[in-house]
């Protein structure tokens, strides 16, 4: 693997849909953000690949984490409550992403310390509009954690 050119952010996409998968991978490629988006399809992976091990051991770790909170086996719930409750890894934004518009969700995202809860889109142009959104605010205005911290 290729390791990521200096201002290219590494993003963790979790995402059981393969169509929703494509279309925020398409999405990143059309907003021209300098991005390496890795995409893992259930809540195991994704704490394979934030702790890198087993297939994800020389991956790194992700400046941002895109998760829906519907996965199958280990749920989005139990990713974010391990990510923010381990010392190494609750630095990393996570952004849940999903189609959930429950009150219980939401609060019960924020209540385990997600950095924002989205609604994912349901018409492809609007998926195109929330990258862009990212770009303009988690891209360009919010600073996130360096290389250099010795992680």
């Amino acid at each position: 693997m290729t390791p990521p050119a200096e201002n290219t952010i590494a993003i963790l996409l979790v995402e059981p849909n393969p169509g929703d998968a494509r279309l925020f991978t398409e999405s990143f490629a059309d907003a021209s953000i300098a991005s390496d988006v890795h995409t893992v399809t259930n809540g195991e992976a994704a704490l394979e690949f934030v702790h890198q091990r087993g297939e994800y051991a020389d991956t790194l770790r992700p400046d941002l984490i895109l998760l829906d909170f519907q996965l199958p086996g280990t749920s989005g719930e139990a990713v974010l409550s391990e990510l923010k409750s381990e010392p190494s890894l609750r630095s990393i934004p996570v952004i849940v992403l999903t189609s959930s518009d429950s009150e219980e969700d939401i609060a019960r995202s924020y209540d385990l310390h997600a950095n924002a809860y989205l609604q994912k889109p349901v018409d492809p142009e609007e998926f195109v509009e929330l990258v862009r959104s990212f770009e303009e605010f988690w891209l360009t205005f919010v600073r996130l954690p360096g290389d250099g911290d010795g992680a």
